[in-house]
């Protein structure tokens, strides 16, 4: 099946939708890039060039553009604030979306888009890409498995100083808006438990380079008493954690860790005398669905895949709004002090 589809917003990050298409011969072949949108002509003009979509209606106006080009899709790249009305539209021009995250910059507007998809029938899912990735699939995979019993908790540290430049460094909530809900995602799927509540404690610390909220520490509580806690920043200078966070799992028999990396280490109760019992290795197997592991390539063509089968992609707006809560739980508690519970 050929698609039709529009890039909303040219800046740096449609790039790596444009290389991730690019990468995948499947969606290479049935995806072609028929319109750009940007408030900036030459921004869309550069990207044009750059990635050979010369043949592209360009615009500033997404309704002109899905009019002239008759699109089936909109790849919706633009900036938080911009996102409602940019789904919104595309949605109600009869195009499938699949957005960049969060998927709205309020609870409010991702529960009016929830809605509006299903009024008009058209998919409108988003890009969380690093559930799509080899580590995440193999820590969902181990807990499936029963190796280190039931899980009971998730634990979760992110210490990175990357100096952007640009919106990021003016947003409210940068940490948890920008870059902790990839992990909240992520600890969501690998836990297959519904978030139940927070309390979240956000500081911009002394040396921060961002306006506000680059240092978060948050705890969560999961169905069937698992918790889930988080400790991030972007502004810690120094030796980093991985992109994707250093984890570790808590069972009822054993724990796994993973470094974000290559590096995954699972261990279960030993049988030695004394206070501690002491432990022992357990292979963690590697990933079985190489499809599944290829970040936003993955989340493109899982997104295709529903809109030719009808079935629904795993990160449709209706179960991603879960991890938009999560977020925006933790921002409400980090403002009002309080342990604040969570409704999606």
């Amino acid at each position: 099946m050929k698609f039709s589809a529009i890039l909303c917003g040219c800046g740096a990050m449609s790039k790596g939708w444009l290389r991730a298409i690019a990468s995948n011969p499947l969606l290479a072949d049935s995806i072609t890039i028929v319109g750009l949108v940007d408030l900036n002509r030459e921004t869309a003009e550069k990207l044009a060039s750059e990635f050979g979509l010369e043949g592209a209606v360009i615009g500033s106006d997404l309704s002109d553009v899905i009019a002239a080009t008759k699109a089936d899709l909109v790849f919706d790249i633009v900036i938080p604030a911009a996102r409602y009305d940019v789904v919104s539209t595309a949605l109600k021009a009869g195009c499938h979306v699949l957005s960049e995250k969060p998927m709205a910059a309020s609870l409010a507007e991702g529960a009016a888009l929830v809605d509006l998809a299903a009024e008009t029938g058209r998919i409108h899912a988003v890009i969380q890409n690093r559930r799509f990735i080899s580590g995440v699939r193999r820590l969902r995979r181990f807990v499936e498995s029963g190796a280190i019993g039931e899980l009971t908790g998730i634990h979760c540290d992110f210490f990175l100083a990357p100096h952007f430049g640009g919106f990021r460094e003016e947003m409210d909530n940068v940490l948890l808006l920008d870059m902790a809900i990839h992990t909240f995602d992520a600890a969501r799927y690998v836990a297959d438990r519904k978030p139940l509540a927070v309390y979240c404690v956000e500081r911009n610390p002394k040396g921060s380079w961002y306006r506000h909220g680059a240092s978060a520490n948050a705890i969560f509580e999961f169905s069937d008493d698992i918790v889930f806690t988080y400790r991030g920043s972007w502004c810690a200078e120094g030796e980093r954690t991985s992109w994707e966070s250093q984890w570790r799992l808590v069972g009822s028999k054993g724990m796994l860790a993973w470094d974000g990396e290559e590096n995954f280490k699972a261990t279960i109760a030993g049988e030695e005398p004394g206070l501690l019992r002491g432990s022992v290795a357990v292979n963690v197997p590697g990933p079985d669905h190489d499809e599944e592991t290829h970040g936003h390539a993955s989340v493109i063509a899982d997104f295709i895949a529903a809109i030719g089968t009808g079935k629904r992609p795993e990160t449709v707006n209706s179960d991603n709004i879960r991890s938009l809560a999560m977020v925006f739980g933790a921002i409400e508690s980090a403002k009002t002090g309080r342990r604040v519970e969570i409704s999606a």
